[in-house]
């Protein structure tokens, strides 16, 4: 993939991060017998916010105002470097998995600083609650990462993509799909979907990320809200790379691309607008529930480890 493969599709990402996020709402206001606002209504919402001022807390520093573009911009690299198009590009070099997850976990600490420089009650809650479950979360990946990459040798995300697809076999094996539970537990934990957290509620006793963000407002407000759609995008684009390869680009050439770009949006829609139906059947768990729910994944992730040595 030339320059402008990764240009295309780090664009792609961009423009379909916030219509993911209205797709999953439209699906569950048609779940629950509403009309639903629209597939566009999140992009209506940022073009709205982009237009007014921010305002900043009394007393809080630069840490509250520079979190928001942190968080835009370690998302933004993960989606210029991770093989959600094609697995020819000339930053396949830095495709690690370990490197991503280092970059959510950035993004993550980012936000959460901005929470407790609020000085506020709820700051520091959302910013205590966060951080737990990025404690309990971020082990998985790296587990789940160390399972995939033991059969193909390297973290590189492209190789292990690779492999996928030259080797469906191993896409089915019981490493792979121990690997593939607890990493989807932790898309749901990561990217702050029910049942871990619920993103329409404002409650003191269920808010997690909510609780982080009350304060920001105008273009700040929009930037988080813009993070957080496409880090839900970049989570779904991750899972369905790593679980389920197939289509995505092998070769630089057009047709290819095409391919490419196609299966991703195809795939990145019908896991949200899945996600999304399941929220429908799901109510948020109380939040000391939230640990043992990552423990499950952890142990899944423990079990894919040993299965990838003892059942390769």
């Amino acid at each position: 993939m030339s320059v402008v493969g990764v240009v295309v599709q780090v664009v792609l990402l961009v423009v379909l991060a916030p219509y993911l996020v209205g797709l999953m709402r439209q699906v569950r206001a048609r779940m629950e017998g509403r009309a639903g606002a629209g597939f566009g209504q999140p992009w209506r919402d940022l073009r709205k916010q982009f237009r007014k001022e921010p305002i900043t807390p009394a007393g809080s520093s630069w840490v509250f105002a520079a979190a928001p573009a942190v968080l835009v911009a370690t998302t933004l690299v993960i989606a210029t470097v991770a093989p959600f198009v094609a697995t020819v590009s000339p930053l396949d070099g830095i495709a690690d998995l370990f490197a991503v997850v280092a970059l959510l976990l950035l993004g993550t600490v980012a936000l959460a600083l901005a929470g407790l420089d609020t000085g506020t009650a709820f700051g520091g809650m959302g910013a205590s609650r966060e951080i737990t479950v990025a404690a309990l979360a971020e082990p998985t990946i790296l587990l789940a990462g160390f399972a995939l990459s033991a059969r193909v040798g390297t973290t590189n995300l492209a190789a292990i993509v690779e492999r996928g697809q030259q080797a469906p076999g191993d896409v089915l094996s019981p490493a792979s799909l121990l690997a593939a539970v607890a990493l989807a537990v932790v898309v749901i934990a990561e990217a702050g979907r029910l049942p871990v957290d619920n993103p329409s509620t404002h409650l003191e006793l269920t808010m997690i990320h909510e609780a982080m963000v009350l304060e920001y407002a105008g273009r700040d407000l929009a930037l988080v809200e813009f993070a957080s759609a496409l880090r839900l995008t970049v989570l779904l684009g991750l899972w369905s790379s790593l679980f389920l390869p197939w289509g995505v680009a092998t070769s630089a050439s057009p047709v290819a691309l095409l391919i490419g770009v196609v299966a991703f949006v195809a795939k990145v829609a019908v896991l949200g607008a899945v996600l999304a139906a399941g929220e429908v059947f799901m109510a948020k768990l109380r939040l000391f529930r939230v640990p043992e729910l990552l423990a499950g994944s952890f142990l899944f992730g423990l079990l894919a480890v040993s299965s990838s040595f003892f059942l390769a």
